[in-house]
Formats: structure tokens, C-alpha cells, sequence
């Protein structure tokens, strides 16, 4: 005896697929996910501990600016140009691993900036950072 609907023929094939197994598994494995997902971050480990010489804190860095009207400025005073480029092969004869953060407006010429980075270059200091003003948080 065979169960089946009187309208299709014997030995036909059928032109639907069955998709109820296909979703008992898949829900299975939802659920597996899920269970293994919260435990896996409740893992409470014993760390080792150690114990070292505290580190050297680096000495404030150097921060030269550039303002709209182009006047480079030395940790904040003004300075001339010349000035500047003799301030800078003094510090990189007397540290070279000295940190300069350059502050440039948006509106000094792409010149002006890398003239200073080019001075700063000569006198052997490579250590140099951008300051910029972050944008505000787009969502």
C-alpha cells in the first residue's frame, strides 16, 4: 500500500522539494551556535604574573606651529625662519631621537610645511608627527 494523493501518477517524479529537513537542521545548528557562543566568553583564566622595570616615560615633545599668517612658532612663542632651521640642527646634533608634533592651519601652503619638514630632515631629526583636529562623529 502506498500513501500519495489520487492525482499524481504512479512513478512520477515529484517537482517540489521537501524543505523540512533542510530547516530542522538549520535550527540545530542556530541553537548550537548560540549555546557555544555564550559560553565561549565566560572562559575565567588564571594570568601569570610578572614584574618589570617601569618604562621610561619620553620627554615632552617639541611642538612647532605654523599659523594662518605663516609664522612658525617654537613650543608656542614665535620664531623666524632662520631661527628655527638653527634650532633644529641644534637639537638634532644634541638629541636625535627627539619627537617634533608639527601644527600646521589648514590654510598654510603645502610649501611652507614640507620646507619645515625638509629643515627638520637636515638636521637629522626623522621623528615627526601631524596634529590635526579630528572630525566630528558622523553617523
Amino acid at each position: 500500500m502506498a500513501f500519495g494523493s489520487f492525482e499524481s501518477e504512479v512513478g512520477a517524479p515529484r517537482a517540489e522539494i521537501n524543505m523540512v529537513p533542510l530547516i530542522d537542521v538549520m535550527l540545530v545548528l542556530l541553537v548550537i551556535f548560540m549555546v557555544t557562543a555564550s559560553v565561549s566568553q565566560a572562559v575565567k583564566l588564571q594570568l601569570p604574573r610578572a614584574s618589570a622595570a617601569p618604562m621610561q616615560t619620553p620627554p615632552d615633545p617639541l611642538r612647532i606651529a605654523i599659523d594662518a599668517a605663516r609664522q612658525p612658532h617654537w613650543n608656542g612663542e614665535p620664531i623666524t625662519r632662520e631661527a628655527l632651521a638653527e634650532r633644529l640642527t641644534t637639537l638634532g646634533r644634541d638629541k636625535p631621537d627627539s619627537e617634533i608634533q608639527l601644527l600646521a592651519d589648514e590654510t598654510v601652503p603645502y610649501g611652507d610645511v614640507a620646507k619645515l619638514i625638509a629643515d627638520a630632515a637636515q638636521a637629522g631629526l626623522t621623528r615627526i608627527q601631524f596634529v590635526t583636529k579630528p572630525d566630528a562623529i558622523r553617523r
